[in-house]
């Protein structure tokens, strides 16, 4: 019964979601060119028909997941997708495309990882993935430097960022490592005279990820998924030993890396200059983020309407800047819309880790949802300039196939969690049934 409701709770809102960014694509439609698209119908048959195939794909092998987490990638995935199409035809096409690849994606993960701790017998598996995806751009033939940074990998005509399915296998790596290692990292025996760590042997994967997140950070000038991946691991570290003193050692390790390559290498000196003062070079290194600042103050409280902004005016719109042309033409309530769709989808991922009952479970989905929650952060903060302006997606919602599909991935292994978890409650209550059934 349970079941059944959260299914057609499901379908409800991915129709709704659906007639939304229906709307919002002939809205954009008219603000531009003043008439309807002549395309409305046949758009809204793919967009339905693909979420509809995910809603029966998890209807048949996951009827007990979460009902909330599809629906908000969809709508999310919808709005990105109007907005790219309002700014670049071309790159809406290749966004569908995406789409399709990610809905597929989502569906074979669905039906291969039938159980989630299968997946922590790999662990090690996924650590060489892992650590193999974020050091193929520097493979000489193989990694391409686009926009500065090298996190690109071309492979005759496909290129994709691996550093987008690195953080799924690196957060599987993580979880298992953790269960299997979290009471040694618990024990508190160094320094002697006032202990607060664990014996210095048991923090190698710690410096493992700091390696990591350097190399990212100065070798491929990728300052977002150096941050990302690092934050991961070490939210991660703290959750499974409820040991504060892990943020605490992970804040000065970050610290020290951040101040040797703010010294050491000029992008990312760059970064941090126009962090600080975007003006000292308003007409290049500092024209995007002020192009941006225009873009939300000209937005106001409720847009200029679909359509009717000029984000082209922003280098790399589709991508970095993506929540900027959702505030110019949403204004201050679409981009808290926005938002809010965001903070759902962790809250979804967070009642999910709380109601896991196997560790590695707990963890994993913890993981995935930080992997959401700090991408979100990270590039919005960004955009607002909270945080130096770093390369991560927009999850959903920005232009790219790479962390389309990642995130897609990531969005099916929550729910496996979530259904297993009904399924472990399900049996549990049962099983207390037939144990009070009179003799």
């Amino acid at each position: 019964m349970i079941e059944r409701l959260r299914r057609n709770s499901e379908l409800s809102l991915i129709l709704l979601g659906a007639v939304i960014v229906g709307g919002a694509y002939t809205l954009a439609s008219l603000g531009t060119t003043a008439s309807i698209p002549a395309n409305i119908g046949p758009f809204l048959a793919v967009v339905v028909g693909l979420f509809i195939a995910a809603h029966i794909a998890v209807r048949r092998l996951a009827p007990g997941a979460d009902g909330m987490l599809l629906p908000l990638a969809g709508l999310l995935n919808g709005i990105g997708y109007v907005f790219i199409a309002r700014l670049d035809k071309n790159l809406a096409g290749l966004q569908a495309t995406w789409t399709a690849v990610g809905i597929v994606a989502f569906i074979v993960t669905l039906a291969v990882v039938r159980r989630p701790r299968t997946l922590e017998r790999y662990r090690y598996t996924f650590l060489l993935i892992g650590a193999g995806l974020l050091m193929l751009p520097l493979v000489p033939g193989v990694g391409r430097t686009i926009n500065g940074a090298k996190i690109w990998v071309s492979l005759g005509p496909v290129n994709f960022q691996p550093g987008e399915f690195a953080k799924v296998a690196l957060a599987i790596f993580f979880a298992a490592y953790l269960v299997e290692r979290r009471e040694l990292l618990a024990m508190a025996s160094w320094p002697h005279f006032r202990p607060v760590l664990p014996d210095p042997k048991f923090l190698g994967p710690i410096i493992l990820a700091w390696g990591l997140s350097l190399v990212v950070m100065t070798a491929e000038k990728d300052l977002g998924s150096s941050l990302l991946f690092f934050a991961l691991f070490i939210v991660m570290l703290w959750v499974a030993t409820e040991k504060s003193a892990y943020l605490g050692v992970g804040g000065v390790l970050f610290a020290i890396g951040a101040f040797f390559s703010w010294s050491t290498f000029s992008h990312v000196k760059d970064r941090v200059t126009v962090w600080t003062n975007p003006w000292a070079d308003a007409s290049d290194k500092g024209f995007q983020i002020i192009q941006g600042w225009y873009a939300l103050a000209w937005g106001g409280i409720a847009g200029r309407g679909l359509g009717l902004g000029t984000p082209t005016r922003i280098p790399e719109v589709q991508n970095d800047f993506i929540f900027a042309a959702i505030g110019e033409e949403l204004g201050l309530i679409g981009g808290t819309a926005i938002l809010i769709a965001y903070l759902l989808m962790i809250g979804a991922g967070l009642r999910i880790a709380m109601r896991a009952e196997a560790s590695f479970d707990k963890l994993l989905a913890t993981g995935l949802t930080t992997l959401i929650g700090l991408q979100t952060f990270i590039i919005i903060a960004g955009v607002t300039r909270v945080l130096p302006l770093t390369g991560v997606t927009l999850p959903f919602v920005s232009y790219g196939g790479s962390s389309l599909v990642a995130n897609y991935v990531l969005l099916a292994l929550l729910m496996r969690i979530s259904d297993e978890s009904h399924r472990r409650e399900m049996r549990q209550g049962r099983a207390g049934t037939a144990v009070g059934a009179p003799a």
